[in-house]
């Protein structure tokens, strides 16, 4: 089964089959809901920079291309090449990148962080999505990567045990929110709001702490949603999630499209919530750039924040956290588009809107989630994501930020992670726009984003992860020599010479 067409499909592979696997993405990974991105020419300026750094410095540390990608140097040259390439937008320097030792005790000094990652997903063990296993056939098929000919296929890198790899143990994730993604074909749910609860259950007791929280999926106008909702509400889920698109991974099959501030509809599973003591509503918004919009005009309505305002006005009792900042430009989009449209009008649809509904509607339960952000934006186009990040803290509040990476689509959230601690608004940008600065790691900004906006929305009083079982299989898998892998998981554009 696919989302897309078989012409669309040619043009892609999977994103694990990329040649380099380098610290950071080189070019925009997608699901295969959507078309990705070509590389861009500065992207191969990056890679092209890192791949000299890598044989440069690597050589000089005894390390292999692929294991200087995996150590802590590796992850600093590659913002070391994004500097290079777009200008200092990341707290890098070379010298960390030469010096393993320099590196590795700043990597040491941060991985205690409190991070909470809540957008996240991993896929049933009964899902029909196989199109990534076939694409990894058909290149094994092409002779591209001869150790694929002949080998079975499997989806098992976006099931459970990889995501807990890569989340728990190749990231500085602490708590980790599984979320899922409903459809009006109930065999293309991601995981079913009972799976996700089973996860949860699973997790917390193998841990012996809280480590997961869980999404129950809500789907106002579907037969029988209201009688659903409430079923999982019974369960006790830790927020409710919501697509006001509908069927977000067939758009083609989607019959119930919602508002926000649908007051005979909509409202009935506000009211639930209420009486089940859920205080945080979350909204799948954005990510639905012109080229989707061409194809699904009908959801664009329903796709933007029009209807975020008076719902967060109706119901002050509740946190309304709208994922991805409703960004429109990913999901099919360019990393240009957005950059092109903040260079006219200082403004990036509908981020834009959204950081500016507090004012507009005098309300203080609006929050954005960054969700797909800097998996679209920093990897393409850095400044853009500094835009981002500057009409979010300046129209949100930086405590009205929630931290979040869509993994494991892209791998191990690390990357993401380093690109936020890394991050600053360039002094152009921060005089021209009246953005302030996001400052350290460790400062009150970001602290915020990563674990405090999030702990303050779930209630958590104190960090629940020192001293778990988690805690001490992560301690002797680092002893152990850890190897994060930096593959990703979705697709990209075929290079010019596989096409």
């Amino acid at each position: 089964m696919s989302f897309l067409t078989p012409e669309e499909l040619a043009a892609l592979m999977p994103a694990e089959m990329l040649p380099h696997t380098t610290p950071i993405p080189t070019q925009i990974v997608s699901s295969d809901e959507y078309i990705p991105a070509p590389q861009s020419e500065k992207q191969r300026q990056v890679e092209a920079r890192l791949l000299d750094m890598s044989d440069e410095l690597g050589k000089k540390q005894g390390l292999s291309r692929r294991a200087f990608f995996q150590s802590a140097a590796g992850m600093a040259a590659a913002f070391v090449a994004m500097n290079d390439t777009f200008g200092t937008i990341f707290d890098v320097t070379k010298a960390e990148a030469s010096t393993p030792a320099m590196a590795q005790e700043r990597a040491n000094a941060l991985k205690d962080q409190f991070i909470m990652d809540m957008h996240t997903h991993f896929l049933r063990d009964d899902t029909r999505i196989q199109t990534f296993v076939r694409q990894r056939e058909a290149v094994g098929k092409a002779g591209w990567n001869p150790a694929l000919i002949d080998k079975p296929q499997t989806i098992e890198d976006l099931k459970w045990n990889n995501y807990f790899k890569e989340v728990f143990l190749d990231s500085d994730t602490k708590i980790a929110l599984i979320s899922s993604a409903p459809s009006d074909v109930p065999q293309d749910w991601f995981l079913t709001n009972e799976m996700t609860i089973a996860a949860r259950e699973r997790v917390n007791k193998e841990a012996g702490s809280k480590r997961m929280m869980a999404h129950a999926i809500f789907t106002p106008g579907q037969p029988g949603w209201l009688e659903h909702l409430e079923h999982a509400l019974a369960m006790k889920p830790d927020s409710i999630k919501g697509y006001t698109i509908g069927d977000n991974t067939n758009k083609d099959k989607s019959q119930y499209p919602w508002r926000m501030d649908d007051e005979k509809v909509t409202y009935k599973a506000y009211e639930l919530a209420v009486k089940h003591g859920i205080k945080n509503i979350c909204v799948h918004k954005g990510l639905f750039p012109s080229s989707i919009e061409q194809k699904f005009p009908q959801f664009t309505a329903y796709s933007d924040v029009r209807d975020v305002g008076k719902a967060a006005k109706d119901w002050p009792q509740l946190n309304f956290v709208i994922y991805h900042s409703a960004y429109r430009h990913a999901g099919g989009g360019t990393a240009a588009d957005g950059w092109k449209e903040f260079q006219e009008t200082g403004r990036i649809s509908w981020t834009s809107d959204l950081a500016e509904i507090p004012e507009k509607f005098g309300v203080s339960n609006v929050y954005g989630d960054v969700g797909q952000l800097f998996a679209q934006s920093v990897v393409a186009e850095p400044r853009l994501g500094a835009a981002l990040m500057g009409i979010l803290v300046k129209g949100l509040g930086a405590d009205h930020i929630c931290w979040g990476t869509d993994a494991i689509w892209t791998g191990s959230p690390q990357w993401q992670i380093e690109a936020l601690r890394r991050l600053e608004i360039p002094e152009d940008m921060q005089k021209k726009y009246g953005f302030s600065p996001v400052g350290p790691a460790e400062g009150p900004v970001k602290t915020a984003i990563f674990s405090g906006n999030n702990m303050r929305l779930y209630g958590l009083q104190k960090r629940t992860d020192r001293g778990d079982r988690f805690a001490a299989m992560k301690e002797d898998y680092l002893k152990n020599g850890a190897a994060r892998s930096n593959l990703r998981y979705g697709y990209v554009r075929k290079p010019a010479d596989v096409a």
